[in-house]
This record gives C-alpha cells, structure tokens and sequence, in this order.
C-alpha cells in the first residue's frame, strides 16, 4: 500500500534495497531541511496543520505538525514539520521555536489554523506578535456536525455568506442572522460559530492590507500560476511580458 501511494498503482513493490536506498535519501532531505536557514525569510501568512499518522508504531498518538508559510510575493514555502505528541501546546511550542532558531526574525503577519488550542497557546508564547485566523473548512465542517444531515446543506449555503461577504461589517451582520435563525433549536452550533468571532472574521484585514502591500495579478485565476512559480512583473506573468516585447 505504501509503495503505491508513493510510486503509483501500477509500479512494482520495491526491493528492501531499494526501499533502504530511497529512506536514506528522504532522511538526508529531512535533515538538510531542518537545518535551512531562515534569516532571509520573511512569511506575511502562515498555515498550520496537525496530521495524525496512520501508522501506529508507537503507544501514543503520533502527529505531523506542518508550517507552510506565504512570502511577500505570493510563493508558498514549508517552513518547519515535525512529529509531535497529539497537537499539543509543548510539540507546536518546540517547532515554533525551531524556525525562530533557524534565523526566522520577523514574525508572520497572520497565522491560519483550526480550533486546536494547543497551537494558539504556543503561538502567543513564542510569536506573540502574529494575528489569529482560524479556518474556516475547519470551521464550516464543526458547526455542519452538529445539525442533521438533511439539513446541511442549507446550513452550509448559509455559511458560505459569511465566508463570502463582500466586508467584515457584513459578515458580521450574516453571522448574526445566522445566529438569529438557528440558535433556539441549535444552540451548540451557534456557539461553535460565534465563539471565536473575532478571529474568524481576520481574513477581511487581510483582503485590506493584502490590496494595498501585495502585487496585484491582472487577469483572472492566476492563484495557480502564482503556486507553480510562475514569476510576474506588475501583476503580468513573465512569459506574457516578453511575448508583448516580441
């Protein structure tokens, strides 16, 4: 099962040479990437993600702490992983002050995660500077469980309004009328919701600030573009840049 996911369905199992060869490059990449240097780094936004592994070789519950970060020009990076016990404040507070370490000096901007509180304890320790958002496919997912399944889809329509507004102060005012309409039978759900309104409801600065400190991407659907690595000058990729020179 391993060797397919890794090489392909269709691809022959490994000989244990080959898999000893193949774990002793990914050990070396491993460490050569613990050790990169950050001091020349600088992330407006963070992402971070707990993943829990499905292999269980040890008595307690394993978990893949990831910090993918944004630089000022769109490109997004691995910052830090490591395997920690569960998600907890200790394990996210050693990988934190791992890539603090490593030289990264300036503090992200903003930090995009779910509700775990171990994460948000450590954050605040170690990067206290840096801004909450939590997720919201974290977010839409929680408050989705506590309503009947016949109902979901509704309920998840209306909270794409919030997520979608057009500003904070009508997301705001979405998610009271959100709150108005289910909480006498969902009361659960509406506190899931409200609870940590504030941090939620980050993602509107970050739109502001993002307009007026970020390039600007002419055209539509560029995001993808920006991933590959695909470099732009004023907002136009640079292949059409020297298309319109020619």
């Amino acid at each position: 099962m391993l060797a397919a996911a890794l090489l392909g369905p269709d691809a022959p199992s490994p000989s244990p040479g080959v898999v000893s060869r193949l774990t002793g490059e990914w050990q070396q990449e491993y460490d050569r990437s613990q050790r990169r240097d950050l001091s020349a780094r600088q992330y407006v936004y963070i992402w971070t993600v707990g993943v829990y592994l499905q292999a269980r070789m040890e008595p307690q519950a394993e978990c893949m702490l990831v910090i993918l970060g944004a630089t000022p020009e769109g490109k997004k990076e691995l910052v830090g992983f490591q395997v920690g016990v569960r998600e907890s404040a200790q394990s996210w507070r050693e990988l934190l002050v791992d890539i603090k370490t490593r030289g990264l000096s300036v503090p992200p901007e903003v930090a995009v995660g779910d509700g775990a509180m171990g994460f948000w304890k450590a954050l605040d320790e170690v990067l206290p500077g840096t801004r909450h958002q939590r997720c919201r496919v974290h977010k839409t997912a929680n408050v989705l469980n506590k309503f009947p399944k016949s109902m979901q889809p509704t309920v998840k329509a209306d909270l794409r309004e919030i997520w979608h507004a057009e500003s904070r102060a009508r997301a705001k005012a979405v998610m009271d009328i959100f709150a108005e309409k289910y909480a006498a039978r969902y009361e659960k759900a509406v506190t899931c919701l409200t609870k940590d309104r504030d941090a939620k409801l980050m993602v509107f600065k970050l739109v502001q600030t993002a307009a007026k400190t970020w390039r600007r991407l002419k055209r539509a659907n560029q995001l993808p573009m920006v991933i590959e690595g695909v470099t732009f000058t004023d907002g136009v990729a640079a292949n059409d840049t020297e298309n319109r020179a020619a």
